[in-house]
């Protein structure tokens, strides 16, 4: 019997769960839709999600513990959500809800810095020491590592999804307008989109679009990447970073998303050519595999 952990990562949209081993190995994956009111029904989930990941593996195994890792603000420590303003919790005991139906340790950690423990052990940032991780999707927050350490401060620590970086621009799930991630994630770009023309599509369409010239999705499209790296410059200037990931479902846009960011980039930090912007290896798996780095983790494995 083979020894593995359950990670998963409660999205916005869809909650992907994978089955992996102390040396990394994926032995089976799943992704179901987010269900609506998804923090008292968390439990049930993970449940579901252990069994299903167990029954498809090739071979039996022990599961040793279960990583969640959710957006928003968390304690880790406690287990607790303190405020989701995607998924629509305050105060959930998160922890609690999972152990109701899981019989192992549960570790509870953020989506993304989760994520950039997951990129620096396995993925593309295990040769960086330095590195600033921006996933873009539903929402948008950030992890950083400093000399091969997660900086983790206070609950608001990586938040620059509701810092305002346009005044009086588009309304935010959390209230305020103009926030980053009113403008630079993944679900804002393709609901600004779909709001100015009409039609119903998604930040990948935008990115189609924008790469084939067309007026209106270049223009949504290059607001986003400047909204981005406003915020992105002073964070690097300040950390010392010298590899910007960014992550989720857009990095597919590949180079019509990197290449301007990085002349974005490089122009509001005076002309430096010496920060790295690549795309995350684990692409949007980045979630569930740092998930299973924290059980990993509490398990000492």
């Amino acid at each position: 019997m083979r020894e593995a952990v359950v990670g998963i990562d409660v999205g916005g949209t869809r909650i992907k769960a994978a089955l992996v081993t102390p040396s990394g190995e994926v032995l089976a994956e799943t992704v179901r839709p987010t269900p609506a009111d998804v923090g008292p029904q968390l439990g049930e989930v993970a449940g579901k999600a252990v069994v299903d990941l167990t029954a498809a593996a090739a071979d039996a195994v022990d599961v040793l513990a279960v990583g969640v890792a959710v957006p928003g603000l968390v304690d880790e420590a406690a287990g607790v959500g303190v405020w989701s303003a995607n998924l629509g919790w305050r105060e959930l005991d998160l922890r609690g809800t999972v152990a109701t139906q899981i019989e192992v340790p549960v570790a509870i950690g953020h989506d993304v810095r989760s994520g950039l423990l997951a990129e620096h052990r396995l993925g593309a940032a295990r040769d960086a020491d330095n590195v600033l991780f921006v996933p873009l999707g539903t929402g948008l927050a950030s992890a950083i590592l400093c000399r091969g350490k997660l900086v983790t401060g206070g609950l608001w620590t990586g938040e620059i999804g509701h810092v305002i970086v346009v005044p009086d621009g588009p309304l935010c799930g959390c209230g305020q307008r103009g926030c980053l991630e009113a403008l630079s994630s993944a679900g804002a770009i393709g609901r600004r989109w779909s709001e100015a023309t009409g039609i119903l599509g998604d930040a990948q369409e935008v990115a189609r679009r924008a790469d084939a010239g067309e007026d209106v999705a270049r223009r949504i499209w290059q607001e986003a990447i400047e909204a981005l790296a406003i915020m992105v410059a002073p964070v690097v200037a300040a950390a010392g970073t010298e590899l910007v990931l960014i992550g989720g479902g857009l990095v597919h846009a590949a180079d019509i998303l990197l290449d301007p960011l990085r002349t974005a980039l490089a122009t509001r930090l005076g002309g430096r050519d010496d920060v790295a912007v690549e795309a995350a290896a684990l692409g949007d798996r980045a979630g569930s595999l740092g998930a299973a780095t924290i059980a990993l983790d509490l398990v000492g494995r």
